[in-house]
């Protein structure tokens, strides 16, 4: 089997002639950059400046002589802006605290203010506010919440809408660009969806605006879940309107070139419970979730992605009746995920994308045994009768010993 091929049989919970793997198809299953400098020195490539092609967590690009190296299957077919607001282009030098040379996009402009944190700026432009800050000594970007002073009387859902508008002539030309590219690729594509993503609170406040407006703090939009209920439905509902008539656009302007559409990245899981009832999931976000999912399904020959952290196993059924197709990063780790019993419940209705390394504690804090042991029972779990795509649980971060993932290579090697 060509990448292609092994994807699309995992998909169809077929097994492939090997396990399917996904590195850098999009922003929950990337590597940061230093790890895609230190992966290509351990495997032999030419030293150059990486990319940086998803600013806010500083994920790397990975380039088709890495894809090749790691076995990689996929490959991302980016939307037109990233989180900061700007496009992946045009691409200039940039050292970053820690001292790597990198590249990154012309309108990615920073500053250093005085305690030595990095602020970034929305859309490239210093006249507003920074969006993100990179504390002293890390390794990637917090965002900084812009919260106007809210007055209850005068919240008005179209000030959470002002980022979730038609597609214009120009993003979509961008898909069709990016589609003529990648068509006929022997990967699998993975394509971003635009403005399907309800209540993400990586984009609730609005890193990629100049001034937001609306409920932009975290906490607050917690909050609203709970209280202003009525607020986050018409937020939610207009959402998916914009959202279905912009997924028809991104058809049209794409074709055939996509397998997997990247629909959502909200998280409803912590480490031990989760942020809402399955109740309000039900009534609040399941009806849109299942909109746009029945658009997606009814349209294209598409496969749908939701990405959820932590104990999520209560939301597995939910999600399966909201038409979702795969489920990521399939957090281990977190109470009630035991792996056996997520391939046993679910195994035959989801795609399980993840969770084939922990990367809170085996991969960074593990040794290259601990890592090894992991990634094979893993996929002796996940991998028979197809529906499981390697990955680890999330992003692989910055200063992990380079020896542990080459070790989680070399299970993936002997478990061909």
């Amino acid at each position: 089997m060509n990448s292609k091929e092994r994807l699309l049989s995992t998909l169809d919970h077929r097994e492939p002639d090997r396990v399917c793997v996904d590195f850098g198809s999009n922003a929950v299953t990337g590597i940061h950059v230093r790890m895609v400098e230190k992966l290509r020195e351990h495997f032999g490539l030419e030293p150059r400046p990486v990319r940086v092609c998803e600013p806010y967590q500083m994920l790397g690009e990975i380039d088709d002589e890495l894809l090749a190296a790691m076995g990689v299957d996929t490959k991302p077919l980016y939307s037109p802006s990233n989180i900061f607001g700007f496009r992946n282009e045009n691409w200039k030098d940039w050292t970053a605290p820690w001292g790597q040379r990198l590249l990154v996009p012309e309108d990615f402009e920073t500053d250093t203010d005085s305690n030595g944190d990095t602020l970034i700026y929305p859309q490239g432009d210093r006249s507003a506010p920074p969006s993100g800050r990179m504390p002293t000594n890390g390794y990637f970007f917090d965002t900084i919440i812009r919260q106007p002073e809210l007055v209850e009387s005068e919240l008005d859902p179209s000030d959470n809408l002002e980022e979730f508008q038609p597609l214009d002539a120009d993003a979509v030309e961008w898909y069709a660009r990016e589609a003529e590219r990648l068509r006929g690729s022997e990967y699998g594509i993975v394509g971003g969806m635009p403005g399907t993503a309800l209540g993400d609170i990586a984009l609730v406040p609005a890193p990629f605006l100049k001034h937001p407006k609306g409920i932009r703090d975290v906490a607050e939009w917690y909050m609203s879940t709970a209280i202003r209920q009525d607020y986050i439905h018409a937020v939610f509902a207009r959402q998916c309107d914009i959202a279905i008539d912009n997924l028809e656009r991104v058809r049209q302007a794409t074709g055939d070139s996509i397998d997997v559409a990247f629909m959502c990245g909200t998280d409803f899981g912590t480490q031990t419970s989760q942020f809402c009832s399955v109740a309000t999931f039900d009534e609040l976000y399941a009806p849109y979730y299942k909109r746009l999912n029945d658009w997606v399904h009814a349209n294209t020959r598409w496969k749908t992605f939701k990405h959820c952290c932590g104990a999520a196993a209560v939301f597995m059924e939910s999600f399966i009746a909201c038409g979702f197709d795969i489920i990521n990063p399939v957090q281990c780790s977190a109470s009630g995920m035991d792996p056996v019993m997520l391939k046993r419940e679910f195994g035959e209705r989801l795609v399980f994308w993840g969770g084939g390394v922990d990367t809170q504690q085996t991969l960074p804090f593990g040794t290259p045994d601990d890592v090894y042991r992991q990634v094979r029972e893993r996929i002796d779990i996940f991998a028979p009768g197809g529906g499981f795509v390697f990955n680890a649980i999330h992003n692989v971060q910055a200063n992990t010993p380079i020896e542990n993932i080459a070790a989680m290579f070399k299970a993936l090697e002997d478990a061909k």
